[in-house]
């Protein structure tokens, strides 16, 4: 390298290649069946390509509005009215974003100045922390213990301070697997009533969700909605986590913020792929209706195949995610123990600890049943030899 060679020094020095990306391509490496990253091994609804390749074809092949396409945010909003009875503003209170971790990217940079203290709660998705980092916020985070990973209120409570800015929450949990209730967002909202904070919901999990009530939205609360952003994937919803279009939901002046950073960051989203999801909304809205349905049955395939093993299965209220407890097997840390698993069994999982920052001191590993069936019992046939 030559002396003239400039080398940045990092904004975010502590932050190295992803687990995720670490695990698929050790999954690869040994020919491992790979249930680590969460996206499904099945493509998506023909409707939905063949939509696609109808705007394509048709030239839809330029820039969308900034905001989204207006066909996309119609039917967006009203989704939005018939599942949490609030029709938001098509134009002033829908944002189309590149996924949903634009959308939160987007919605922390907005939201969040240097010395405010953001609250979040452990597990918790790997985007949260850069993100309020780069924004100059100092991140606190409430660990929830296994197996329920219910919030002790109490314990919020006792979180927040004058400098509190945002809560950051994620229901149905990745990677618990857990759902908040309504009365979650009920204690939500009584702790922070009366003082300046914002909400930031992550709702990409919102169809898979197997709770008896449903899922409980942020959206569906008249109080809090109004200092909410609720954050949406489509790549979730439909299978095509490739197509990195997701959005989000927020009263007009929290958006025009939120807008004002995804327009320089992304400016506008695919087109085709705009107008093939709202084309898809319409004609076929038992697809996001009957979801819960389709991923409970992966679930309980996966669940009762590894019945027999030493694995201790948690609870599955949400996600395409379960936890197993593997502490009848080894007793090496979750992130060794994910290793040896991939090389050694031929099954790749995710380490639980990884979304903590704290030690997690628990023997616990996430498996993803986006999977074909085939897949998954394939899986659990070497998972049951351990």
């Amino acid at each position: 390298m030559s002396n003239n060679a400039l080398i940045p020094q990092s904004k975010l020095p502590a932050l190295g290649t992803t687990i995720f990306t670490q695990m698929s391509a050790l999954a690869q490496q040994h020919n491992a069946i790979n249930l680590s990253q969460g996206f499904p091994d099945f493509d998506g609804p023909r409707y939905l390509q063949e939509r696609l390749a109808f705007h394509v074809a048709q030239g839809a092949n330029q820039y969308a509005p900034m905001t989204g396409v207006q066909a996309l945010r119609e039917a967006i909003a009203d989704k939005t009215a018939e599942l949490y009875g609030h029709k938001p503003d098509v134009n002033t209170d829908i944002t189309v974003t590149a996924g949903a971790t634009e959308a939160l990217y987007a919605a922390i940079t907005a939201l969040v100045r240097q010395g405010d203290e953001v609250i979040c709660f452990d597990p918790s998705y790997d985007s949260y922390a850069p993100a309020v980092e780069l924004s100059g916020g100092v991140l606190k985070r409430i660990a929830l213990q296994p197996p329920h990973f219910r919030v002790d209120w109490q314990q919020f409570v006792a979180q927040l301070s004058d400098r509190t800015r945002l809560v950051i929450l994620n229901t149905p949990h990745n990677p618990s697997a857990t759902v908040w209730r309504k009365a979650d967002f009920a204690a939500l909202w009584q702790a922070i009533a009366d003082r300046e904070i914002y909400v930031l919901s992550d709702e990409v999990y919102e169809h898979i969700c197997f709770a008896e009530q449903g899922h409980a939205s942020v959206l569906a609360h008249p109080q809090l909605r109004e200092r909410a952003v609720a954050v949406s994937s489509f790549g979730k919803t439909y299978h095509m986590t490739g197509w990195k279009v997701g959005y989000c939901v927020a009263p007009a002046a929290i958006s025009a913020e939120l807008r004002k950073v995804h327009q320089y960051l992304t400016f506008s989203v695919n087109t085709p792929a705009q107008l093939a999801l709202a084309d898809m909304l319409r004609a076929e809205p038992e697809h996001y209706r009957q979801l819960p349905e389709f991923y409970r049955a992966r679930r309980d395939v996966l669940v009762n195949a590894l019945s027999n093993s030493k694995l201790e299965i948690l609870p599955c209220e949400g996600t395409y995610f379960l936890l197993a407890d593997y502490s009848a097997v080894s007793d090496l840390d979750d992130v060794s123990f994910c290793q040896w698993l991939t090389k050694e069994v031929g099954v790749a999982a995710i380490p639980l600890s990884v979304f903590c920052a704290d030690p997690f001191p628990h023997k616990l590993i996430r498996l993803c049943f986006a999977k074909q069936e085939s897949t998954l019992l394939a899986a659990a046939e070497r998972l049951c030899k351990l």
